[in-house]
């Protein structure tokens, strides 16, 4: 029996489950990945996860400039492939391409399509403070995640979940789904169902202005954002006019005044916000270590009534 091929599109460390999955089951004839980007302090062109995860499964790789380049579809069209699978590539294929595959062009999708369709759908649930997340595996159009759905299945968002937490969760599930997905397409058994539009909310990416911590906003928005910017990039405050990375804290019933005002220093930094106040348990320094608050208050006087942030965030 022939085997199903697969050409396989995808980039970070999200996408590899999926990669090893796929390869074990099915002849994936090549995989595409975003070019080597500078990385570090040193700046050294460094591999993509997937592009290390398919070199060590044999796999050969291609890694276009631009998915539009006429070489590149030459090169797939020549393939013979029944699908093409992508999770998280990290560019939108034009239409030129989803026509190669005879059976189709799936996308592996971390969210519950059709919300949070976009670029950072992880990092928005937790920081929407939704309760459940999931993968969407859908069929690609010309649109952002706008194609039929194959399979959709939810996950629970648990109080204490990280992006990176959920991250991992969902790559397992995507791997999971996707060869259930290409199991009923090909026994014929699945449907395509629309998503509807009127639903829809965009996952922006983050952006740098976003990363700053307000204290005006409840203890809940910021435990949302400390969650959602955890492992990357990290929200923050300032304190001596430095800039303090916060990766871990709690909601506390406590409340204070003004925003951003430090009220006690027992067990973390407990900081007074425009609802309820934040108990700050882990945090970093510039060009130190993450440390937990306690270690960081030994070498640091912080004294209760100490204001963090800037006046035009509190």
């Amino acid at each position: 029996m022939k085997k199903i091929r697969i050409v396989f599109m995808g980039t970070p460390t999200f996408a590899v489950p999926c990669l090893r999955v796929l390869a074990e089951a099915y002849e994936v004839v090549a995989v595409v990945t975003q070019p080597d980007r500078p990385s570090g302090r040193g700046k050294k062109l460094t591999p993509s996860p997937v592009k290390t995860a398919a070199v060590a499964l044999g796999i050969p790789v291609m890694q276009p400039e631009s998915v539009r380049n006429e070489d590149f579809h030459q090169e797939l069209a020549a393939l013979s492939l029944d699908f093409i699978i992508t999770a998280a590539y990290g560019k939108i294929l034009p239409p030129f391409l989803l026509a190669i595959p005879t059976v189709g062009a799936l996308n592996i999708h971390a969210s519950l399509l059709p919300r949070h369709r976009g670029a950072a759908p992880i990092h928005r649930a937790i920081m929407a403070g939704d309760k459940e997340s999931g993968i969407t595996i859908m069929h690609m159009d010309k649109g952002m995640d706008t194609g039929d759905m194959v399979v959709r299945e939810s996950i629970p968002i648990e109080a204490g979940d990280t992006t990176g937490i959920l991250h991992d969760k969902l790559a397992i599930l995507g791997a999971q789904l996707i060869t259930a997905a290409i199991k009923a397409i090909t026994d014929g058994n699945a449907q395509r169902i629309p998503q509807d539009h009127n639903l829809a909310t965009y996952a922006a990416p983050l952006t740098r202005a976003e990363e700053q911590i307000g204290w005006h906003h409840s203890a809940q928005v910021i435990d949302q954002q400390v969650r959602g910017m955890n492992p990357w990039p990290g929200a923050y405050t300032y304190w001596n006019q430095l800039r303090l990375k916060v990766w871990a804290g709690k909601i506390t019933a406590a409340c204070g005044t003004p925003s951003g005002a430090v009220m006690a220093v027992d067990g973390g930094l407990l900081v007074a916000t425009g609802g309820g106040a934040y108990l700050i348990t882990e945090l970093q320094l510039p060009g130190k270590k993450a440390m937990s608050a306690t270690d960081f208050l030994r070498g640091n006087a912080v004294t209760a009534g100490t204001v963090l942030g800037k006046t035009d965030l509190m």
